[in-house]
């Protein structure tokens, strides 16, 4: 069932024209020129990754992983690639006090089925200390591998925040590409998702038509207190901690007291 305003132009301020099924479907058929577009350059550009060059480091450089030291090696668990994510780290910090951004990252990559069934491996990254990050994987209810790369060079360790990936060769590790910033968003379903709603993210940068909620700071969204409201305050966790058993009200958020 659909309905019209009286005014067939009347458009009410912060909702989309009201239109028939026909107009609705010629402006999607006219958006969707753009989007197979957009497709396409995605294919091409995944196609130049493809053809990077790779870079070779010592695979033999040891982290330290549940099992205690390991070598990265083992990361691969016998298969011939392997993708991980580089999970920044507040030393001391407690739970809720750790990066929102990550946390985003990390729960929605909740296992690597779909990875292995590709004969890919999967796992995170630190530089956490290890009995910090295992107290961490565990309330977080985490089952991927964590390890820690604290004091370890790239491309193995150094910068985090970032999506990597590696090809083996026998005992011959290469580095094959790497992304950080909002090239990590692909992983993150739920940003993909919110780009089809009507308000988006509902962040200030956005382009949004006249009259539409004005938005807030990025990742607004991403950390609340006990009631779920959005808040940044000393009161919040990333968004996902309010399920783990334990997630009780807090009063700082670590990091000696600071925050976004």
């Amino acid at each position: 069932m659909t309905t019209t305003p009286s005014d067939p132009t009347a458009t009410r301020p912060g909702r989309p024209p009201i239109a028939d099924l026909a107009t609705w479907q010629a402006a999607r058929d006219e958006l969707m020129v753009r989007e197979k577009a957009h497709t396409r350059e995605g294919d091409a550009i995944a196609a130049a990754r493809r053809r990077l060059p790779m870079v070779e480091f010592d695979g033999t450089v040891e982290i330290v992983g549940p099992d205690g030291p390991v070598p990265f090696l083992d990361l691969f668990q016998g298969r011939d690639e392997l993708v991980i994510y580089k999970h920044m780290w507040h030393d001391g910090a407690p739970h809720q006090g750790q990066c929102e951004g990550c946390t985003l990252v990390a729960w929605h990559l909740k296992d690597a089925i779909y990875l292995n069934a590709r004969d890919v491996s999967f796992a995170i990254v630190t530089t956490g200390r290890w009995d910090e990050v295992a107290s961490f994987v565990e309330f977080m209810g985490y089952t991927h591998p964590w390890y820690s790369v604290r004091d370890v060079e790239e491309p193995v360790g150094g910068e985090m925040g970032a999506l990597t990936c590696f090809l083996r060769d026998g005992d011959r590790v290469f580095l094959t590409y790497s992304t950080t910033a909002r090239g990590t968003e692909r992983v993150s379903g739920s940003m993909v998702l919110l780009d089809m709603t009507p308000y988006g993210r509902g962040e200030a940068w956005e382009d949004k038509p006249e009259g539409w909620p004005e938005g807030r700071h990025a990742c607004w969204s991403w950390r609340s207190d006990a009631e779920g409201t959005a808040t940044w305050g000393p009161t919040s966790r990333p968004v996902p901690q309010w399920t783990r058993p334990g997630a009780t009200p807090v009063e700082t958020l670590g990091r000696n007291g600071h925050h976004h």
